[in-house]
């Protein structure tokens, strides 16, 4: 065979190869990723695992799988994994025929969030680099990264009411370990408030006069205004991202000791634009994850004026509850407003959102005093 015969020969096996694999070589290939936990905290570590299989006869030579994830998602460097700019991720796999990988990334989580990984870029090519095919796929990996939790003894927490049992007349519970004298007996009475002594000193059927206890419950809010001129770019989300914190530590402190609590605010969910969050106080661990999810979707952007805000609370009439309200200001009319929530029977008080973090100046001590 002449030497013209061979080259003709060879060009025409690599065309081939390079048409076939060209056309069926990502056929059959399967790919999904997921984390190895839904949620953590801010500065955890999680896994993301890839999962490759070459469902068909034909290997595939090489395969480079690319994706864009955003940069808080810290991966390790590793082999056969190429990071880019801290956000292009290429990982490269070589597939035999009916064949299985598994990837393990260990990736640390520097910053709150809602991470979704969408889609990735699958592309293959012959044994000699000639050919090449991509294809994107769709993905639906989602990693929920919960504000970081500050102890308590940092927060600067104004002096409140919600820490313990309190016996204040607005909340009308009665606590039957709470006994305040007795009276005479009136028609609707328990039998089992009967104080037999009493009635046997007076002749008089007596029942046990019982207190009120304090049955709190707590609704926080943030404010995503850092002033009342705000536009509606926040330049300093830092100290919002500071008040989310402390947000996720008090609601975790107030459930531990069995008092309700909920979340409000008037910037928005990552996947509920342009409507403010308001979620009513409960008491338990699935309600508690409920606010640290909403926490972590929250978008630093605001949905309305905290004015406004308040605005709804006035007009649903809302009665016997203790507010704390982390901001970075109090205007005259939100004041007006504050005033009003008191008057309907609710106890507001301010945790403030200063440019240091975890602490408070001497005015914003003075405008609390003022305002309580």
């Amino acid at each position: 065979m002449s030497i013209q015969w061979f080259i003709f020969i060879t060009v025409v096996i690599v065309l081939i190869q390079g048409l076939i694999f060209r056309k069926w070589g990502l056929k059959n290939l399967k790919y999904y990723r997921y984390f190895s936990a839904p949620a953590v905290f801010e500065g955890q570590e999680v896994e993301m695992v890839e999962v490759i299989s070459n469902e068909k006869l034909m290997p595939v030579p090489w395969l480079r799988i690319e994706s864009k994830i955003s940069a808080n998602l810290k991966f390790q460097k590793q082999f056969n994994l190429d990071i880019q700019h801290q956000q292009f991720h290429k990982s490269l796999f070589s597939l035999m025929p009916y064949t299985r990988i598994i990837r393990r990334h260990k990736v640390k989580c520097l910053k709150r969030g809602c991470y979704y990984l969408n889609s990735v870029t699958m592309t293959c090519g012959d044994l000699f680099g000639f050919q090449e095919v991509s294809k994107e796929f769709q993905l639906s990996a989602q990693l929920l990264v919960y504000p970081r939790l500050i102890p308590m003894e940092e927060i600067p927490l104004p002096s409140h009411s919600w820490q313990g049992d309190v016996t204040v007349k607005r909340w009308v519970v009665d606590d039957p370990f709470m006994v305040a004298g007795v009276r005479e007996y009136v028609y609707g009475d328990p039998l089992n408030r009967i104080n037999w002594k009493a009635t046997a000193r007076t002749g008089k059927i007596k029942v046990n006069n019982l207190d009120f206890t304090a049955n709190p419950r707590l609704m926080i809010y943030l404010n995503i205004d850092i002033s009342e001129d705000m536009w509606d770019a926040v330049t300093e989300p830092e100290r919002i991202e500071n008040g989310i914190s402390y947000v996720a530590s008090i609601a975790q402190h107030v459930i531990s000791r069995g008092i309700e609590v909920g979340f409000g605010s008037n910037g928005y969910l990552i996947d509920r634009p342009g409507e403010p969050i308001r979620i009513s106080p409960q008491c338990s661990l699935e309600h508690l994850t409920a606010i640290y999810e909403a926490l972590a979707k929250l978008v630093i952007a605001r949905s309305m004026t905290f004015f406004t805000f308040l605005e709804q609370d006035l007009a649903s009439g809302v009665t016997g509850m203790d507010f704390l309200i982390i901001t970075s200001y109090v205007s005259p009319r939100m004041e007006n407003q504050i005033s009003k929530l008191k008057e309907y029977g609710n106890a507001v008080e301010f945790l403030w959102l200063s440019p240091q973090r975890d602490t408070r100046s001497e005015d914003h001590e003075e405008t609390d005093i003022s305002l309580s």
